[in-house]
């Protein structure tokens, strides 16, 4: 036994220096010692779970810059999808919808006679300031929309939004805004209006710091202040925007992330490149032609919105020969959308033909669209006392940036002008930066025709009608300076009403008459197409065009 112990034990005493050599330096401890790779490199251990590190950055690709970053003084999409970050509203709408749900309002009645509406205000909401949200805030801020002479609405500014959805100094739909309590407000009515809580919802009524706004004045537009869940941190004109998590924001666990960029990158193809690339984590506008590519990555995903838009060809009925239907009605024909989709949306599209789109309640199916036809085109010039074509050159206003109605505004416009020289119409594309083509547009003086587009803001039709069409909207956002006192009365009527059914009826009125008198030629309903890395979650694309960035994270 004794032998056969030597024996084993020999063996065992070089086998443990065996090891010992092919193990390397060793401190006496061999169970401790870290496990070394055959390049002498050491190994590193995955991380477990809760250790690694989750992006908490979010790089958002856009075509535009905004204008303004209060949302008040706005009506561009591209102003509105960072004001609807930073503030919020008395009301909002559902994830992924147009439904009403509460915000910085938690309840409210309205009186029988849809006269009165009181709210009762969150408490313990603060500004990004620090100060306080209640009742004095919210009608500070209505009282300097409604007031045309406010020592607060600054040269330049203009609160079109509210003209166009509570109606112009004079005939204002809101009578009266008083807070009966800190945390309480009363609305009074001058008439019933069947949207009112749709509207409250809208961005465009974010409820904005006072004394920020008190303080900073004029500089408010670049440097805003409301209590939404992201703080304005930085703006780089025509580059970026910055926003850093309200760390004190009032709805429990948002945001989840810490910080957004929002890039404005105007080609769609750069911005589809700098989504691969990695520079950027999402991006809006993709161009058609790149859906298949898309497609075809797993490390992306690709995100529609429900479509619920339109994008026009605007007449200026304060230039000539444009203030003749006759004129209106043959351009009308000399149009060819499906060419146009086929072209440019590689089929996400469909030809539009009212001022308003199908998935809309109210919409009018039963009227017909004016058919692509340049020999009627050519007659109705000539019964318009053209029979040669218009004598001058036209100057026609095309989309300077990527809307999510027309991804190439530009290209678009070439194929119009092809179209248009057939019938002996020369057309002389001009395209300047955003904010001067949105100002220009408005002041109707120096385009003639002019392409623009729209992304219903609240599920319903007066945001489409009434908005961009009555003669309420001049100036602002009806651009074609259109007015017909038979449609507003229609309109009007129409906000007062609180039957759906009888509501739907005077839309498809007006939509007939709106047809008549050929204010636009409706070019295409778009589908939307976003595009992101396949491990951004939380992101609900709105029929409104608006998203929340404050339950996107990355998994």
């Amino acid at each position: 036994m004794k032998k056969w112990t030597s024996v084993f034990l020999a063996l065992t005493m070089v086998l443990v220096f065996a090891l010992a050599g092919c193990g390397g330096k060793s401190d006496g401890n061999q169970a401790s010692e870290t496990p070394k790779t055959t390049d002498n490199t050491e190994k590193k251990e995955d991380p477990k779970p809760e250790d690694k590190k989750t992006q908490d950055t979010l790089v958002f690709g856009r075509g535009g810059d905004s204008a303004s970053l209060d949302p008040a003084i706005v009506t561009d999409g591209e102003s509105l999808k960072i004001g609807h970050q930073i503030f919020d509203s008395l009301l909002q709408y559902k994830e992924g919808t147009t439904e009403v749900e509460p915000s910085l309002a938690e309840s409210w009645e309205v009186s029988p006679d849809g006269l009165k509406y009181t709210f009762k205000l969150r408490q313990g909401v603060k500004f990004h300031d620090g100060t306080d949200f209640n009742a004095d805030a919210v009608v500070f801020n209505f009282k300097r929309w409604t007031d045309p002479k406010s020592e607060f609405k600054f040269e330049g500014d203009s609160f079109d939004y509210y003209d166009s959805q509570f109606g112009p100094d004079g005939s204002r739909v809101i009578k009266d805004v008083k807070a009966i309590d800190a945390n309480t407000v009363e609305f009074t009515l001058a008439n019933p209006q069947a949207p009112f809580l749709q509207n409250l919802a809208m961005t465009s009524f974010g409820i904005a710091s006072p004394t920020a706004i008190k303080e900073k004045k004029e500089n408010f537009k670049s440097e805003p202040v409301g209590t939404g869940p992201f703080v304005f941190k930085e703006w780089k004109r025509n580059d970026s925007i910055t926003l850093e998590k309200n760390p004190n924001y009032w709805k429990p666990g948002l945001p989840k992330l810490n910080k957004v960029i929002v890039r404005s990158i105007p080609d769609n193809t750069a911005r589809f490149n700098a989504l691969q690339n990695g520079e950027i984590d999402i991006m809006e506008d993709l161009n058609p032609d790149d859906l298949s590519a898309l497609e075809s990555k797993s490390e992306l995903q690709k995100i529609d919105r429900p479509p619920f838009n339109l994008a026009y060809l605007g007449f200026n009925l304060k230039k000539k020969p444009f203030d003749n239907v006759k004129v209106r009605e043959a351009l009308s024909h000399a149009v060819n959308k499906q060419g146009i989709i086929d072209a440019f949306f590689a089929g996400q599209a469909t030809p539009a033909v009212n001022p308003m789109p199908p998935t809309l309640w109210g919409y009018n199916d039963s009227i017909q669209d004016y058919d692509y036809n340049l020999d009627t085109a050519k007659k109705l010039l000539a019964e318009a006392g053209y029979p040669n074509g218009l004598p001058d050159p036209v100057n026609f206003y095309a989309l300077p940036v990527s809307r999510p109605y027309m991804p190439d505004g530009k290209k678009v416009a070439e194929a119009i002008q092809a179209d248009f020289e057939k019938i002996g119409v020369k057309v002389n594309i001009q395209s300047p930066e955003w904010a001067t083509y949105l100002d220009d547009t408005k002041a109707g003086v120096k385009d003639d025709i002019y392409m623009m587009g729209w992304n219903g803001d609240n599920g319903d039709p007066d945001n489409f009608l009434y908005t961009l069409l009555d003669k309420d909207a001049i100036p602002g956002n009806n651009r074609s300076y259109y007015a017909n006192e038979d449609l507003h009365k229609i309109l009007i009527e129409a906000q007062k009403e609180v039957n759906q059914d009888k509501r739907i009826e005077l839309y498809k009125q007006a939509q007939e008459i709106i047809k008549k008198d050929i204010p636009w030629i409706p070019l295409v309903y778009a589908t939307q197409v976003l595009a992101a890395k396949s491990n951004l979650k939380g992101y609900v694309p709105s029929p409104t065009g608006t998203e929340y960035y404050s339950s996107i994270y990355f998994e």
